[in-house]
């Protein structure tokens, strides 16, 4: 196996991967002590011109001092090669804070075998052992992929990552072509492939806080806490839970500290937390919820939290996913969520399950079902959904 350490090596085989129609991309990483992910190792595998198995695969080191992955992200920005990747989400989101770019054609092997019926977020080791007949030592997943050397089992745990997907993405996109699901898979793909989907901005890192409290006071000074949390983090690359944890956060909204001596008598305060520069922070930001206006409060998303929901319709809604899922072979949960299906019955149209593909499967009936215009109908094992002689209320 050829671990590449420079940056001559990695331009030679990014130069070959650049006239092949798809290259396998898979890293390992760490992110336990900082807030971005650490870049550890880079693994590619291209296909051969007798076979995808055939093919040249190599490891790259981003820690070797003479190697600059600017050669890679180049290939990231090639139009002409298909990058291959499974469930990529956290290994775009690692392109895209070192390199700025983000790759395309992209084409993740856990959506498209989601669209195929395999399940719902399939493993990479099931689809090795279904599509390429294979089996990956997983032994080597959790350790520490910072330190060098890394050993021979390490390495060839990583290779394998993207060797066996060579043929699972043949066989994958055989069977999207059959089906005519292409363009589902591509549209899901339409998310990985936003910035958007990878930016956190410190002003709306509040919302990812649970509370129940709908106290327009408490929540001003949960999102200047939550801001200061954040931007403090990635300034210092340290996770959020460095800083000061979710339960921390919540305590200090509810119990408003304006001192030091305030600060001393929190329960869930690390004690680090309770001096320096982050103490200064907190009681800045405590200060500036206090000082918020009313009107400048911010919400919670309650739209939807109190909603009427239909039951009865709510629970036909799930049978009828659970029918449209078998008959389709597409993973339930792919094609509409629980909240979904809430909404639906509580009468709200602004939903992904009425959109795209999700539409075409599940939507277009689903509304049909609110309306009254069909009904369900079980014949063995089978539901079919069956139009009704009069329709019900207007959608």
């Amino acid at each position: 196996m050829e671990l590449i350490t420079t940056t001559e090596g990695l331009a030679g085989f990014c130069a070959q991967a650049h006239d092949a129609p798809y290259v396998t991309i898979d890293t390992e990483f760490l992110r336990e002590r900082t807030y971005y992910s650490k870049l550890c190792l880079l693994q590619m595998a291209l296909p051969g011109p007798d076979g995808p198995e055939a093919g040249p695969a190599v490891l790259v080191d981003p820690l070797a001092e003479e190697l600059s992955l600017a050669p890679f992200y180049t290939l990231l920005r090639d139009q002409s090669t298909v990058k291959v990747l499974h469930a990529a989400r956290q290994d775009l989101e690692i392109f895209f804070f070192e390199g700025q770019t983000l790759p395309i054609p992209l084409f993740d092997t856990q959506i498209a075998a989601m669209v195929c019926g395999f399940g719902d977020q399939i493993g990479y080791e099931t689809l090795v052992r279904k599509l390429a007949r294979g089996n990956v030592d997983k032994s080597s997943r959790f350790t520490d992929w910072s330190r060098r050397p890394l050993s021979e089992a390490q390495l060839r745990y990583a290779l394998a990552d993207v060797t066996h997907l060579r043929v699972i993405y043949e066989k994958l996109s055989e069977k999207l072509e059959a089906s005519g699901r292409a363009g589902w898979v591509a549209e899901e793909l339409g998310v990985l492939n936003d910035p958007e989907t990878y930016i956190t901005r410190p002003e709306d890192a509040w919302e990812r806080i649970r509370t129940r409290n709908d106290s327009g006071r408490f929540l001003a000074i949960l999102r200047e806490l939550a801001a200061f949390r954040e931007s403090h983090a990635q300034s210092r690359d340290v996770p959020r839970s460095r800083v000061f944890k979710d339960d921390a956060l919540l305590e200090l909204a509810a119990v408003k500290p304006r001192s030091p001596d305030d600060l001393g008598r929190t329960r869930l305060l690390l004690r680090e937390a309770r001096k320096g520069e982050i103490a200064q922070g907190i009681l800045d930001a405590v200060a500036r919820g206090l000082d918020c206006p009313p009107e400048q409060f911010p919400q919670l998303p309650s739209a939807r939290e109190n909603m009427n929901v239909n039951p009865a319709l709510a629970d036909l809604l799930r049978v009828l996913l659970k029918a449209k899922s078998d008959s389709t072979g597409v993973a339930a949960r792919l094609i509409a969520s629980a909240s979904d299906l809430d909404a639906l019955a509580a009468g709200f149209r602004d939903v992904p399950a009425l959109s795209g593909w999700r539409a075409e499967v599940f939507g277009q009936d689903a509304l049909r079902l609110c309306r009254g215009e069909v009904g369900l109908a079980v014949n063995g094992s089978q539901v079919k959904v069956i139009a009704l002689a009069s329709s019900g209320a207007p959608d």
